[in-house]
């Protein structure tokens, strides 16, 4: 039976991807969280009010 070996053969593979997909987004994830800024409280704090600075006031 030849489609036999074919059902098995994309069966390995399906399993293969399953298992490889999470690590890969895991190692993507992991080196995006290097690449941030760290700072402390109050420059994080300033961050925040100049990127919502333009609608303070606005309804």
């Amino acid at each position: 039976m030849p489609g036999v070996g074919v059902g098995f053969g994309i069966t390995v593979l399906f399993l293969l991807f399953a298992l490889l997909a999470p690590l890969v987004l895991y190692a993507l994830v992991r080196a995006e969280g290097s690449e941030r800024e760290e700072m402390d409280r109050e420059t994080a704090e300033r961050v925040a009010r100049r990127d919502t600075g333009e609608r303070r006031g606005r309804s």
